[in-house]
C-alpha cells in the first residue's frame, strides 16, 4: 500500500504560521503539510457529556464508505496543525480519520506558549475518565457518521499515546491501536488513577507502541517494565523502540523529528490496522 507520505509538501510560509500551539514555535524547516485532494476534511462537533465536543474529521471523498474509523488522539497541544494533518493522511490512506478536542473543558491548548505552564495549568487538569468517555462518543458518532462499526482503531501520540493504551483496555468494540511515545508509568492520581503498565492484563485489543530509544521523559527501564507486563498477561501486543530516535520523532514540525523513524513507524501502524483488519478504503 503507498502511504500517505509521498502526497506531503513542506508547508508554505502563510500555512506555517497559521494553526499550530504557539508553544511549539519555531517551527522546523521539516514542517510538511497534507493537502485535501480526494479526501473531505474540516471541523465538526459531537454531543458528549452534555457538551459540543469540538473534532477534525477527514475521510475520503471518492464514496460514502462505510470506511473505517481511526480515533486519533492529540499531543498535549491539542489538535493543532499537526494533527489534522495526520487526520490527513489517513484519510489519503482510505480511513475516517476523526481527533477530538478531549480537554476543551479544561481550557484551550493555544493559549499557552510554554509547555511546563501547559501541562501544569491544563492538561493535568483532564480526567481520563473524561476522555474515555468522550473516545466513546467520538467513536460512535463516526460510525454514524459513514464509519464501519466493525473496523475501529486508536492511535495516540505523546500525551495521546498514553490514552491509546489506555483505551485498549476500556472499549471492547477497538480493534487495533498504535501508540506513539506515550507514557507507560508514572504517578497515580484522581485524574490519572492507572496507568498503561497497570492495565496490561486488561487489553482488549491489539496494540503497536512506538518509542524512542533516545527519549529521555520515557526511560527505556519503563519501556521494558510494559514490555514484561505485557508478555505475563499475555496480551496480543508489541513494542518497537527507535534507537536514533528521541521523544516526538514523528513531530515533523519540531527539532525532534526523526524523518526514518517516523516513516517506518508511519507504514508499521498502517500494516499493524490492516494485519488485524482495519484496512483503508480507496
Amino acid at each position: 500500500m503507498e502511504t500517505a507520505m509521498k502526497t506531503e509538501y513542506v508547508m508554505t510560509l502563510k500555512q506555517a504560521k497559521e494553526g499550530f500551539n504557539p508553544a511549539t514555535t519555531p517551527l522546523a524547516a521539516t514542517t510538511v503539510y497534507t493537502d485535501d485532494a480526494g479526501i473531505h476534511a474540516g471541523e465538526t462537533t459531537i454531543p458528549s457529556q452534555g457538551d459540543d465536543l469540538p473534532a477534525f474529521i477527514a475521510k475520503p471523498a471518492a464514496h460514502n464508505g462505510p470506511f473505517p474509523v481511526v480515533l486519533v488522539v492529540q499531543e498535549i497541544f491539542g489538535v493543532h496543525q499537526h494533527i489534522q494533518d495526520l487526520c490527513r493522511r489517513l484519510a489519503k490512506e482510505g480511513y475516517l480519520a476523526i481527533a477530538p478536542e478531549l480537554y476543551f473543558r479544561q481550557g484551550e491548548a493555544r493559549d499557552y506558549s510554554d509547555i511546563s505552564e501547559l501541562l501544569q495549568k491544563l492538561v493535568s487538569k483532564v480526567p481520563d475518565k473524561q476522555v474515555l468517555i468522550d473516545l466513546d462518543h467520538t467513536a460512535n458518532w463516526a460510525i454514524r457518521h459513514g464509519g464501519d462499526a466493525s473496523k475501529l482503531a486508536i492511535t495516540g501520540f505523546c500525551w495521546g499515546g498514553r490514552i491509546t493504551w489506555l483505551y485498549a483496555a476500556h472499549n471492547p468494540q477497538l480493534k487495533a491501536a498504535v501508540a506513539w511515545y506515550g507514557k507507560l508509568v508514572g504517578e497515580k492520581t484522581l485524574n490519572s488513577p492507572k496507568h498503561p503498565v497497570d492495565i496490561a492484563t486488561q487489553l482488549t485489543a491489539p496494540v503497536l507502541g512506538l518509542y524512542g530509544g533516545q527519549d529521555g521523559s520515557i526511560p527505556q527501564e519503563t519501556v521494558e517494565s510494559m514490555r514484561q507486563a505485557i508478555r505475563a498477561a499475555n496480551a496480543d501486543a508489541d513494542i518497537v523502540v527507535y534507537p536514533q530516535a528521541g521523544h516526538a520523532f514523528n513531530a515533523d514540525y519540531r527539532p525532534s523529528y526523526h524523518a526514518e523513524s517516523a516513516q517506518d513507524g508511519w507504514q508499521r501502524m498502517l500494516d499493524w490496522f490492516i494485519q488485524h483488519g482495519v484496512v483503508g478504503v480507496k
